[in-house]
């Protein structure tokens, strides 16, 4: 069993055809009319279709003014795209631990992580549930500093009644095909900031405007567009966005009912007044339990699994340029080495979710009777 399928078929290669056979292949119309839908979904003024949420977070970051030498805060888990962004500015990541019960960015550190060199704070929203924005936002206001959302896994989620990507100064969505929605590789951008959005229109596309019959360069902008062949796909997608969010949700719900008896094993919570997308469904193990072993074991049961994402500051590049101690860290350090992502995607029958949870069940067992030596 595989740990995810995008829910694609004939809707998307028509849509692709159609793109093919009008000659206009690069962004264009098709483009415009996946922001435009994705903008009616977020509620926001404004949207951008990139070629990927990384090249869509370095656009906003670009755009919000962050530059070298500055700070940005960020959670330590996440998938370090987070993180590269910034040192790709030559700014500096500034990593904060997460809750451990909702792998999101500790609101409670967040002022101690602020000095006068922040210049972004980048919450994440970790497999589809929102960071606890409202107090993100306050300390960042009363500091004057923008919050850029990781909204990757998070098209769809909300938080208190609000959706994900409208709840900071700007939020960054992927369209990879593990996330909600795919365009193959592609991610959008939202804002209801008008001037941030006018910055990162023009430098979205080689720093360029139209002037007369020509463009006129007016920035070292990049070339981040996302194509309309991929902006079709992401049409055809949006189509099924209910369907598929609404599956999901409803599998979460029958995984988590089966895994409440599986000794070791924590479902993923949903705090009051949140809606989780799960773009991915993560469980946490007790510390006795070996995570690598029981993905092994789940491996020889034939059902995929993989680590919940990455503690950054564990990474050689940043284990070697900051050399953040664990302990400085350690719930980020503990969901490292304990987190285990499920399957879960629309295409499940709850037979399915039958097989997953009595995998899980017994790879654990299996792991816990093995003798020590055979776990090391």
């Amino acid at each position: 069993m595989r740990l995810n399928l995008p829910l694609t078929g004939a809707e998307e290669l028509a849509a692709v055809a159609e793109v093919l056979e009008s000659g206009y292949l690069t962004q264009g119309p098709k483009a415009a009319t996946l922001e435009a839908l994705v903008n009616d979904t977020v509620g926001t003024e404004h949207a951008f279709a990139v070629s990927s949420a990384t090249t869509g977070l370095h656009l906003a970051l670009v755009g919000l003014g962050v530059k070298p030498d500055d700070e940005v805060i960020i959670p330590d888990f996440s998938f370090p795209a987070t993180a590269n962004v910034v040192v790709q500015l030559g700014a500096i990541p500034v990593f904060v631990d997460i809750e451990p019960d909702t792998f999101n960015l500790a609101p409670a550190l967040l002022e101690a992580a602020i000095t006068p060199r922040t210049a972004a704070i980048m919450p994440v929203h970790a497999f589809g549930l929102t960071a606890d924005m409202d107090p993100i936002n306050h300390i960042a206001a009363v500091h004057g500093i923008p919050v850029l959302e990781d909204a990757a896994c998070a098209l769809t989620a909300l938080y208190n009644g609000r959706p994900a990507g409208s709840l900071g100064t700007a939020g960054v969505f992927s369209f990879h095909p593990r996330k909600i929605i795919t365009t193959g590789e592609g991610g959008m951008i939202t804002t209801n900031d008008s001037e941030l959005a006018a910055r990162m229109r023009v430098l979205r596309t080689h720093g360029a405007v139209r002037d007369g019959l020509f463009m006129s360069f007016v920035d070292a902008g990049f070339n981040y567009r996302l194509s309309d062949v991929h902006a079709a796909i992401g049409i055809a997608q949006m189509a099924k966005l209910d369907h598929i969010v609404g599956r999901r949700q409803t599998l979460a719900s029958a995984l988590t009912e089966r895994i409440g008896s599986v000794e070791g094993v924590t479902a993923p919570v949903v705090p009051e007044g949140s809606r989780h997308s799960f773009q991915s469904y993560v469980v946490t193990l007790d510390e006795d339990i070996d995570r690598d072993a029981v993905i092994c074991e789940m491996r020889e049961l034939d059902v995929e699994t993989t680590l919940g994402t990455y503690s950054m500051h564990l990474q050689p590049y940043f284990r070697e340029r900051f050399g953040i101690p664990d302990e400085a860290l350690p719930n980020a350090t503990r969901a490292h080495r304990s987190a285990l992502t499920l399957p879960l995607y629309p295409q499940l029958s709850e037979s399915d979710v039958d097989r997953v949870a009595e995998s899980l069940r017994l790879a654990v067992e299996r792991v816990r009777s093995a003798p020590a030596a055979a776990r090391r």
